[in-house]
């Protein structure tokens, strides 16, 4: 696209895409906004050197004059996007790009692989804190994807409620607190499993975690405790039926004077099998393949539009609404603004997207904010800000927001071309 745009003259001209979904998973009641602090990082070093240069000059993709535009490329338009840790709907335009056609349309796979993952991530990751009621969760789906993957999905579920995650990468790279228990391979390495528990006491004191399911639950446990004392931090159980082997933890270790002893179950779980674990004794929850892998939804289904362009060249040149008619997957033309319409008690009715600045009231939100002007970044923000937005987010939603079972989006996405 961009070598033909160069040679036909409109790769000057000004446009506006928008990033979207045209629907959610289905059953799923809202999604999450996570990667834009990812794109920022990644929009800071898109260059095109010397061997990129070459390559695209081998594979005969790029002639002389592509060439040139790339060797100085560098982004110098303007975005707005949902902040991360917020809800979206169907059709809400979470990331606007506006710049010259050729400046933006490159950015479209580098945008969709960032926000469609980190997007479906978080939104299975806040299901499962909804499902957790207050419990922690430990992400661990580190060998389950693509390493690079892992880590950003460690940063995706703390933005949706996680707590810890065990990649150490995450913890170096964004900060995300990292906890983590040893596997059965340990215990296996040593002559018997007191063995074990003493060596990981010996290294970590009486705080650490032990995993008790390599052979016998009960009988681990009893042997944790003898080894730990009363003040041993937590055990972990990872297979069985977790519903009675969690009961049965409990008991044994409260009969032993390990009332503070905490459990952690790992082992397939989702949000449907946390959810299902609410009435047990259980203290946390470790999720791994559910988790990275978007809980059955493992892209967010999100597309990069134009939605509107100058008919030539220059930054004064006027734009117009421009949208696809194909069946099953019509557009909206317009440059999009968007507020969530909140009632008196500042719970959210509904999504409005206008194709003019909306006159919001008292009680609405404005959605888009500014991430880069100018080519400069200006809408980085600390991590921990968008995890706290996700939980106030969360709470202005409809309660049946936060339900599991099948259902529509808590709230109808309301187009208003004439910003009323």
């Amino acid at each position: 696209m961009l070598r033909a745009a160069l040679r036909s003259g409109v790769a000057q001209r000004r446009a506006v895409f928008e990033v979207f979904a045209r629907h959610l998973p289905h059953g799923r009641r809202y999604g999450v906004v996570a990667g834009a602090g990812r794109l920022l990082d990644a929009l800071a070093r898109f260059r095109f050197g010397p061997e990129e240069l070459g390559f695209l000059a081998d594979a005969g993709v790029a002639d002389e004059e592509t060439l040139r535009y790339l060797e100085a490329y560098a982004f110098s338009g303007d975005i707005w996007g949902y902040a991360e840790g917020d809800c979206y709907f169907p059709g809400s335009p979470i990331l606007v790009v506006e710049a010259e056609f050729a400046e933006a349309v490159v950015l479209e796979t580098l945008v969709l692989s960032i926000l469609n993952h980190d997007c479906a991530i978080a939104s299975a990751a806040s299901r499962m804190v909804n499902a957790a009621t207050g419990r922690p969760l430990i992400e661990m789906g580190s060998r389950r994807t693509h390493e690079l993957a892992a880590v950003a999905s460690a940063r995706a579920a703390y933005i949706a409620g996680f707590d810890f995650t065990s990649n150490l990468r995450a913890g170096h790279d964004y900060g995300v607190p990292t906890s983590g228990t040893a596997a059965h391979a340990f215990t296996l390495v040593h002559d018997t499993e007191r063995d074990a528990f003493r060596a990981q006491v010996d290294a970590l004191g009486p705080g650490t975690t032990l995993l008790v399911d390599t052979y016998d639950v009960a009988a681990a446990v009893r042997t944790a405790v003898e080894v730990a004392g009363p003040d041993l931090g937590a055990v972990r159980i990872d297979s069985g039926d977790l519903l009675v082997v969690a009961r049965q933890a409990r008991a044994e270790l409260d009969s032993l004077g390990a009332t503070k002893t905490r459990i952690v179950v790992s082992g397939d779980l989702d949000e449907y099998s946390i959810a299902a674990l609410a009435a047990t004794p259980v203290d946390g929850y470790g999720v791994g393949t559910s988790l990275v892998t978007g809980s059955g939804v493992p892209t967010a289904a999100l597309v990069y539009k134009l939605v509107a362009r100058a008919d030539e060249p220059g930054t004064d040149a006027p734009l117009r609404a421009v949208a696809k008619r194909s069946v099953g997957k019509p557009g909206r033309g317009g440059r999009k603004w968007a507020v969530r319409s909140r009632d008196a008690a500042g719970t959210a009715v509904a999504e409005l997207v206008t194709t003019v600045p909306a006159d919001p009231g008292p009680e609405d939100r404005v959605l888009l904010r500014p991430l880069m002007r100018g080519g400069e970044i200006v809408g980085r923000e600390p991590l921990d800000a968008a995890r706290s937005r996700h939980r106030e987010v969360t709470a202005e939603l409809p309660g049946y927001a936060r339900q599991l079972s099948r259902g529509y989006p808590a709230i109808p996405t309301v187009f208003a071309p004439d910003g009323d």
